[in-house]
């Protein structure tokens, strides 16, 4: 797999969503956290996503200190930003950033900039759907409903107020539907469920 170090303090989409995709993904909260990572010799990253606005050391120093570093100056770094000023991009990208994405983005649009900066890194190229998937799967109609409605972003307080019905038996669906699709979380159980055709996007 390819290792990925995901640096942002507001992680958790994408901590579960990149291992679908054929990533292993390793966190850290702030550049402190991720530069104390890169100096460990055990860990070895292939790329970095790095979020601008953070604590204690944003993404601007922390992608300095990357590149100061002999073991991780040429190590692949995306920066994550909500900022899209040109000037700043341009700057970022002398600094000795590899590519940019806007927040919010699309995941698609992510994992394409991820592959391309791998590809020019001669890192092997990541597929998206390259993960082994469940077989015979039989998700109940209900099931299919609920799964929908949190692809679209609904709560399942939400769901169950537009079902009719109480949110703990949301609970029950949504829990029966993990464990048919082995996964632990409704990020997982929807980006599967979208690349199996099980639910509409």
């Amino acid at each position: 797999m390819t290792n990925v170090l995901l640096v942002d303090d507001n992680s958790k989409y994408l901590k579960d969503a990149l291992p679908f995709y054929g990533y292993s993904v390793e966190t850290a909260l702030d550049g402190v956290g991720a530069m104390k990572l890169l100096s460990n010799s055990s860990n070895k990253f292939d790329i970095v996503l790095l979020d601008v606005m953070m604590p204690n050391m944003n993404g601007w120093d922390t992608l300095k200190a990357i590149r100061k570093n002999e073991k991780t100056k040429y190590l692949p770094v995306i920066m994550l930003t909500a900022v899209s000023d040109d000037d700043k991009m341009v700057a970022g990208l002398k600094n000795g950033a590899d590519d940019y994405v806007v927040k919010p983005f699309a995941l698609p649009n992510l994992l394409a900039r991820m592959e391309s900066v791998l590809r020019r890194a001669n890192y092997p190229k990541v597929t998206a759907g390259t993960q082994d998937l469940p077989d015979n799967i039989d998700l109940t109609e209900r099931e299919k409903e609920i799964l929908t409605l949190v692809a679209k972003g609904l709560t399942n307080k939400e769901i169950a107020d537009r079902l009719f019905v109480r949110e703990v038996t949301v609970k029950t669906h949504l829990n029966n539907t993990f464990k048919k699709l082995k996964v632990t979380s409704r990020t997982q159980a929807t980006l599967l469920a979208l690349q199996m055709n099980l639910i509409n996007s």
